[in-house]
């Protein structure tokens, strides 16, 4: 039984893979030109019409979308060291912070950079994409304050890639981690997972800045 992913590189599919190198299911690795829309197989509007990444596709040929759903999908296919007993308290908190960082970092990220939403350069494209996710960031900083070492506390869970993702971009940026000591710590034992060692040297390099 395998499970397709359409990934770009360095993108917020990055973090489903991950959960995928984490849980040990068969899965194959599709990656995508998000400029050119296409994959090794073709047209890539073909098999998500949305244009953009992770798609999944399950063993049934079911269809999956956005990274959020993605990665809480992979986590029910898994040992329950990745997700939370159904409608537990620790459920609903990561369930709270895949949105948080869904809505509130992920879209903030990359909207200065999506084709049809250039500013006049680059630099206040990055400068405007840290305001906004900067203020942020703190709250996500915060809550490592207790000395846990993962997102949602001792454990490692679905939510840790995700957030990832984002850690990845402030060093693709060149953002640094000024005034947040708790959030590079994070990005440092991330690094240190094999399963990210491994997603990081599959994807490669990303294209461009629009690879998110």
């Amino acid at each position: 039984m395998t499970v397709q992913l359409f990934y770009a590189s360095g993108a917020s599919s990055m973090a489903p893979h991950i959960v995928l190198e984490e849980s040990g299911l068969s899965y194959t690795a599709n990656r995508v030109n998000l400029d050119r829309k296409i994959w090794a197989k073709g047209d890539y509007n073909k098999i998500n019409p949305k244009s953009y990444v992770p798609t999944l596709i399950l063993d049934d040929g079911t269809v999956l979308t956005e990274c959020a759903v993605i990665l809480e999908y992979l986590a029910t296919r898994v040992d329950d060291h990745l997700i939370a007993p159904y409608q537990s308290p620790e459920y609903w908190q990561q369930r709270s912070w895949l949105n948080y960082i869904a809505t509130e970092l992920h879209k903030n990220f990359i909207s200065p950079f999506r084709h049809g939403n250039w500013l006049p350069n680059t630099a206040e494209s990055k400068k405007l994409v840290y305001q906004r996710v900067y203020s942020r960031l703190k709250f996500v900083e915060a809550q490592f304050g207790t000395g846990e070492p993962w997102l949602t506390g001792d454990q490692f869970s679905l939510a840790d890639p995700y957030l990832f993702v984002m850690t990845n971009w402030l060093r693709r940026l060149n953002f640094g981690f000024e005034g947040l000591p708790n959030l590079q710590a994070f990005d440092e034992r991330m690094r240190q997972r094999p399963s990210v060692q491994r997603v990081l040297i599959q994807e490669g390099k990303p294209h461009s800045l629009t690879d998110k």
